[in-house]
């Protein structure tokens, strides 16, 4: 299982907005989409940060609610952690595990390319179980 699986089932839409944008507007964009996290691109969609719900809590708790006017650039995580189609489950797992984090952009060619999340992750890791179990009871039978 890799993350090019975990793509082609979710759909490789990711909701994206520009590092200038306020953190007022990347939460109400959070909100309208219901995720977690979006993902700060620039012009040319290259990944230049993700801003989550625990990097706007983390803002408001430092400096109050006028960070909310600041630009997503002020408070969101820069050194972002990203995969590639190849990596596998397990990978993922061992990657979100270490950094504490839900979500992981996918870089293809140096843009963003999907997002893959915990979610994502546990659903295909269940499935694959799933499948296992059946596989071992098929063997057993025959």
């Amino acid at each position: 299982m890799t993350v090019k699986t975990i793509l082609d089932q979710k759909g490789r839409d990711v909701f994206t907005v520009g590092p200038d944008i306020t953190v007022a507007d990347a939460g109400i964009q959070l909100s309208r989409h219901k995720i977690g996290a979006i993902v700060v691109v620039d012009s040319a969609d290259r990944i230049c940060g993700i801003l989550s719900e625990r990097d706007i809590v983390r803002a408001l708790a430092e400096n109050g609610p006028a960070v909310l006017d600041n630009p997503v650039s002020s408070v969101m995580t820069s050194k972002v952690k990203v995969c590639n189609e190849n990596h596998s489950v397990n990978e993922l797992m061992e990657m979100m595990t270490k950094g504490r984090f839900r979500h992981l952009p996918v870089e293809i060619d140096g843009k963003i390319g999907g997002i893959v999340s915990i979610g994502d992750v546990v659903r295909m890791k269940i499935e694959q179980v799933e499948r296992e179990a059946e596989e071992i009871k098929a063997y057993i039978t025959s």
